[in-house]
């Protein structure tokens, strides 16, 4: 198991690998050439990932379909959230006043490491590079009202993302939890995702081309609510760390 950061490091966005605080020369998909050190715990933390898109999948916890009264997809349900939609870890997220629901949903993320068109099921966890942790919010509200989701998922901001890269994990029995103001909201497990990982590259892949660096996020178990400005949310996965944000109002001028 390895950890990978992406920080601010002498005035320039660089990867490190957390474990040895060893500075790489580029993302470690690419290449885990060093070129220094410096100690992780020292420096800005951003978004691990810097992708072409993000693909999300909804609904893939039947008690999360059960909950928001839809029906369980018998294929994977695809949507995007746009690469503005990043936040770092630590950040703040901002709700937007278009919306008088924001909701939060923690999620196990894949890091794309190899780039590949129609992957077949049993290949697919080769073009893996490892998984992060990712808050896919939503206007609630926006989503019903728009019958589609992208603004409803693409505000700036509404993918808080991270902190870390992790490699040669298991991905098929980890805890997600989401606390808000420590008070426990999500508690679910990715063993009852309906569609695993592997199917989940190998299905996206079809459609279109992953490239490295690209996410794709696995949906969220029940338990999804709202957040008002002045929450501290914490999304933890089993292995993977926790993923820290805070909430407020965004103030628009006029």
């Amino acid at each position: 198991m390895t950890r990978f950061a992406r920080v601010e490091h002498e005035g320039r966005a660089t990867w490190l690998r957390v474990d040895d605080g060893a500075v790489l020369k580029s993302a470690p998909w690419i290449s885990e050439e060093v070129t220094g050190t410096a100690d992780p715990a020292c420096l800005p933390r951003l978004p691990p990932a810097t992708p072409s898109k993000l693909v999300c999948v909804g609904r893939n916890y039947r008690a999360h379909a059960q909950e928001l009264g839809n029906e369980v997809p018998k294929e994977p349900l695809l949507f995007f959230k746009p690469p503005s939609s990043l936040l770092a870890p630590g950040g703040t997220l901002l709700l937007p006043p278009e919306s008088e629901r924001v909701e939060h949903e923690g999620e196990l993320t894949i890091v794309i490491g190899r780039r590949g068109r129609r992957i077949l099921r049993e290949r697919a966890l080769d073009h893996v590079f490892g998984y992060t942790i990712a808050c896919d919010v939503t206007a609630r509200d926006l989503q019903k009202k728009d019958g589609q989701w992208t603004r409803a998922k693409g505000f700036d901001g509404f993918c808080p993302l991270g902190p870390e890269i992790v490699t040669g994990i298991d991905p098929a029995a980890l805890g997600v939890r989401v606390r808000v103001g420590g008070s426990l909201r999500q508690d679910g497990n990715t063993r009852d995702m309906v569609f695993d990982v592997a199917a989940l590259v190998a299905y996206v892949s079809n459609a279109m081309t992953l490239e490295p660096g690209d996410l794709i996020l696995t949906g969220t178990p029940e338990g999804v609510g709202p957040l008002v400005a002045g929450d501290q949310v914490e999304v933890e996965i089993d292995g993977l760390g926790a993923l820290a944000f805070d909430v407020a109002r965004e103030s628009v001028a006029g």
